[in-house]
């Protein structure tokens, strides 16, 4: 969707009603990325905005909450969770099409590379240890005390997350069926790791869905809460560890990279951190995390292929992630073999 199909003058009209000190005019232009939900800069004389939306077309059932996103947002301005200043929310489709709404622009940097190639070798190991710590400080949010204990369901998560993603597999056949995808949906609830533990997570934490300050090695703003939720800290911290294990032409990731020649901390060093920051001895059941963040990925992407065949997918980069769909399960299901090894090692 291009920035020529907003209606400017009403959003520009509901700008000067809703948003403390905006004056227009003002002029789009679309972000760059693979954001399911579009996304734009605004520009006037004086400020800049972000303005989120929701895409236009037919949406699955709970897909593309931008209320949630600026809910959660708003919520955690004022914990230790670095995130982007909420301005309003507008739940009108009449105004732009669909629900939208407008945020402060974080000036600093987004690194699409997990390899972080742009920063000083000295320096890449405070830039990996900045993510740890945010992603540590967001599992420790008290929910309760922060009005957020209805913000999902604790309790039983990877029953129900593996439920709701295989049956948006099974009900996009069209979109393509896989005998790995086929194979995960049948090993993964049979192997869930007897762990209840519940926070707020993300559920997309990559680098790339993160602001870095202009020149510090320091996270300023986590972005893309679509699919946040209560749920499993330790699936969205192995999603986050899965860049150890990602193809880096899918998602920003770190497979085959020479971690030692990068300056970058290894995955047991990294995961070690997060267990030092959360009070965990350790993560049984790694391989099953990995397995299911895989799963739940390809999913994802599958139903990107779906969007991309109905003609609603935002982002320019949706065919080629659609693609990718059967690469993801493939890594899925090494997990899964991975764990049935280990399984297998300490049975024998």
């Amino acid at each position: 969707m291009s920035a020529s199909d907003f209606d400017t003058d009403a959003l520009d009209a509901w700008m000067k009603a809703h948003v403390a000190g905006y004056d227009g005019p003002l002029s789009l232009s679309r972000f760059g990325g693979g954001q399911s939900n579009p996304t734009f800069r605004l520009d006037t004389s004086r400020n800049a905005y972000v303005l989120r939306r929701k895409p236009l077309g037919k949406l699955l059932k709970g897909a593309h909450a931008v209320e949630r996103e600026a809910r959660v947002m708003a919520t955690l301005a004022a914990t230790d969770v670095p995130v982007p200043g909420i301005l309003a929310l507008c739940e009108d489709d009449s105004i732009i099409g669909t629900a939208f709404y407008i945020m402060e622009l974080m000036q600093g940097r987004v690194f699409w590379d997990a390899r972080f190639p742009d920063v000083p070798d000295a320096d890449r190991p405070l830039y990996f240890d900045a993510m740890n710590a945010t992603i540590a400080a967001l599992h420790s949010v008290d929910v309760e005390a922060v009005g957020l204990s209805d913000y999902g369901r604790p309790g039983n998560f990877f029953v129900r997350q593996i439920g709701r993603w295989s049956r948006q597999y099974a009900e996009d056949p069209e979109a393509g069926v896989d005998a790995n995808m086929n194979r995960l949906i049948d090993w993964l609830p049979q192997h869930i790791p007897n762990d209840e533990s519940a926070s707020l997570v993300h559920g997309d934490y990559r680098c790339d869905n993160m602001i870095f300050h202009p020149t510090e090695p320091r996270v300023i703003a986590v972005i893309d809460w679509e699919l946040s939720t209560l749920g499993h800290p330790l699936a969205d911290f192995t999603y986050h560890s899965m860049m150890y294990h990602m193809p880096p032409d899918i998602v920003a990731g770190l497979a085959g990279a020479d971690l030692q020649a990068l300056n970058i901390p290894g995955e047991a060093e990294y995961v070690a951190a997060y267990c030092r920051r959360t009070g965990r001895d350790n993560i049984p059941g790694y391989d099953f995390y990995l397995a299911f963040n895989f799963f739940r990925l390809a999913a994802i992407f599958h139903g990107i292929a779906g969007r991309v065949m109905r003609g609603n997918a935002a982002g320019s980069d949706a065919a080629a992630r659609a693609k990718a769909f059967p690469r993801l399960a493939a890594l899925g299901w090494q997990c899964a073999e991975a764990a049935m090894a280990k399984q297998a090692n300490l049975e024998g």
